[in-house]
């Protein structure tokens, strides 16, 4: 600080940066320029940018460069020059620091440290910049000391490219694909059916016994029926090409899967509401025949269900979703321990929760007319491209052991998402046009199925960590499988290369490959209130699906068949993994699933390794050419939330309410002192 009469020195950078912000780094001295993938273009850029993160009143940061490209906004900062400091697991396309511009939620600019939305033109520029993403990271960004015009250009940029409406050619899957060298290579043991031949679908029949019952056509071969629907697909043997051609696809019941005992899952897009009076008798006729035809009294019955009223509406979905994420959108430590007395009940107020119930039962309900009552289901909806798409596919995951494969579940999905016509496009909202169309209805069954995943974990040939990278992967316009609404747009936007699902997989081990992906869901720890109180629903099941829900829980469970996800009331958890891997405080250092299988693989490599010295003992080896086994891990280094867990932070505050928190801050000795922090910083050795 200068004395009051002395002459003011020509400002270092140093001068500049308030009290509160002591602890940032200083900023780079070399040039860092991004990383850019084919077809990238860099659009604006913005230097002396802080990225920082907001603990108790106080900022730490680190200075970078603040980039916009087509494809992602991106912080560089000195570590992004060198590959030293990369994390042994990481996402091969997305860096820590990356956020594409189909993931950008909602960017807040802060005036005089008030948040406003933006949106389109802005008039004024903020001092800083908050983006929160749809995989739940939040972006804080100080723009104080850097230039006026910079500013401008990056703030204008990245709110024009992220947030505006845009074309679908102006989409990066388009430039990649077309820049990108095409060196696809595929692997025969683990290879995605993409149901886009007639012999995948033959073949499909054939695997599920459903070929004695229905047929695969090739009746919508040029999209000559209807651009909703593929251009292959299935249909009971009595439906007739004319038939199809006439009513356009519409009412015609289509195939998705065949149980053992001949039973079959079928799902059928509604008529028009709204049609005069003949043309309803017509359509009401045809119905009925068909429903005669797939119902043959005593061996096989069929039962319809309109999910458009027996489960939530689309739009119900969106605001529970909406006001769930809310949750983990944490700006501070703050704003964390601030919500933590309240959460039972904010969760709660979500209906996030309860929404996965009625799902996870209404797939049990159609699974007990397949397997007990050997009853053809039949699934209605408007178009039959939403829920109809998240029940047939959790009715296959819980009935079909081959679904609980990894390449069966991405055939899965491919069946029944992208060739069966899912609106990726609106429902992600991924060209900014219309939020009504916007619903998580993909990230629903994910949800779902990782209720299954973590309950029957030896079930299923793939982890949560890879559904939650499949999460991720909605937002990255790498591969065309999660950005069109049907095949029809696909096949006319795009080359006709194959891309298969952008399930971008985590960096294996060098030293030895022994974790399965899963983390703590920290019932028994930190979150454990939390996450463990449910609110039962008030509609209860049918006394059949009781009966045959308690039957099959009561018995040992065999995982290569039918499995039953428990629903009962703390049975459906909160995804930790995925909502909560961002949020520091929430992670439990050292510990966790994953840090217990570390130690249990340290112990047997220090027995074996002991085993080996009394084999050499015993045989009076003199060659040395039997060596001990080292060990190869820091289990210190992990976390509950691992893979994705920031292991950077060396305060957290412990796990009390609120209130009992600022009880104690008159406490010297439990508040004034940090807690116990163990150095997570080493290489896993």
């Amino acid at each position: 600080m200068l004395g009051s009469g002395a002459k003011a020195a020509k400002p270092s950078f140093v001068s500049y940066i308030s009290p509160e912000e002591i602890h940032i780094k200083e900023p780079i001295e070399k040039e860092v320029n991004p990383r850019l993938l084919p077809g990238e273009l860099l659009l604006c850029e913005a230097s002396t940018v802080y990225k920082y993160i907001q603990e108790d009143g106080s900022s730490r940061g680190t200075c970078g460069k603040l980039v916009c490209t087509n494809f992602k906004i991106a912080f560089l900062d000195d570590d992004s020059a060198s590959d030293d400091n990369e994390p042994q697991f990481k996402n091969k396309i997305i860096g820590e620091n990356d956020i594409t511009l189909q993931c950008v939620d909602q960017i807040y600019g802060v005036y005089d440290e008030k948040k406003k939305l933006l949106t389109g033109q802005l008039r004024k520029y903020p001092e800083k910049l908050i983006i929160y993403c749809k995989d739940l990271r939040v972006f804080h960004f100080c723009l104080r000391y850097t230039k006026e015009e910079e500013v401008k250009r990056i703030v204008s940029g990245i709110v024009h490219h992220s947030q505006t409406p845009k074309l679908l050619k102006r989409l990066f899957l388009f430039s990649y694909a077309s820049a990108a060298p095409n060196n696809t290579v595929t692997d025969g043991r683990n290879q995605t059916v993409m149901f886009d031949t007639l012999e995948d679908w033959r073949d499909e029949l054939e695997r599920t016994k459903g070929n004695v019952k229905y047929k695969a056509v090739t009746t919508n071969e040029g999209y000559r029926v209807s651009e909703k629907l593929p251009l292959y697909f299935v249909v009971p043997i009595c439906v007739s090409e004319e038939t199809i051609l006439k009513y356009e696809g519409r009412g015609i019941p289509i195939w998705c899967w065949s149980c053992h005992n001949g039973a079959a899952l079928l799902k059928m897009s509604a008529f028009p509401k709204e049609q005069d009076d003949s043309t309803s008798q017509m359509q009401k006729a045809f119905l009925d025949g068909i429903y005669k035809t797939i119902s043959k009294p005593p061996y096989e019955l069929l039962k319809t269900d309109d999910l458009s009223s027996s489960l939530p509406s689309l739009q119900d979905i969106q605001t529970a979703y909406t006001r769930f994420k809310q949750l983990f959108l944490i700006d501070n430590s703050t704003d964390f321990w601030a919500t933590d007395v309240k959460w039972f009940s904010l969760l709660e107020s979500t209906n996030w929760l309860e929404i996965i119930r009625r799902v996870l039962k209404k797939a049990i309900e159609v699974a007990e007319c397949l397997e007990r009552q050997h009853t053809n289901v039949l699934l209605i909806e408007e178009s039959a491209t939403d829920l109809c798409c998240v029940i047939s596919s959790l009715v296959q995951v819980m009935m079909d052991s081959y679904s609980r494969t990894k390449s069966g579940f991405q055939s899965l999905i491919q069946k029944e998402w992208v060739i069966g016509g899912h609106g990726f496009l609106d429902r992600c909202n991924h060209l900014h046009k219309s939020d009504k169309e916007e619903a998580p209805v993909f990230l629903l069954l994910l949800n779902c199925v990782w209720q299954l995943v973590q309950q029957y974990p030896p079930a299923f040939e793939f982890t949560e960590t890879y559904l939650t990278v499949l999460s991720d992967s909605l937002y990255v316009p790498i591969f065309s499988t999660f950005f069109f609404n049907s095949q029809h747009q696909k096949d006319t936007n795009t080359h006709q290369r194959q891309l298969s699902l952008p399930l971008t997989q985590t960096k294996p081990s060098t030293k030895r490959g022994f974790f399965r992906e899963e983390t703590d869901h920290l019932i028994k720890n930190i979150l454990g209130k939390r996450i463990g109180k449910f609110i039962n629903s008030s509609d209860e099941p049918p006394n059949s699906f009781r009966e045959f829900y308690d039957s099959w829980h009561s018995k040992p469970i065999d995982y290569h068949g039918l499995l039953l996800p428990r629903v009962d009331g703390p049975e459906i958890k909160v995804w930790a993994q995925r909502y909560l891997r961002w949020i520091p405080e929430a992670q439990l250092h050292g510990g966790g699933t994953i840090a217990t299988a570390a130690k249990i693989l340290d112990l047997m490599e220090e027995v074996q390794s002991l085993q080996v010295k009394m084999d050499e003992e015993h045989s009076q080896a003199i060659s040395g050419d039997v060596h001990s086994v080292p060990l190869l891990r820091n289990s210190a280094r992990l976390s509950s939330l691992f893979p994705f867990a920031l292991l950077q932070r060396q305060s957290i505050k412990p796990a009390l309410p609120t209130s009992t928190w600022k009880d104690l801050e008159d406490e010297d000795d439990l508040v004034k002192r940090d807690d116990e922090f163990v150095d997570l910083s080493g290489d896993m050795s």
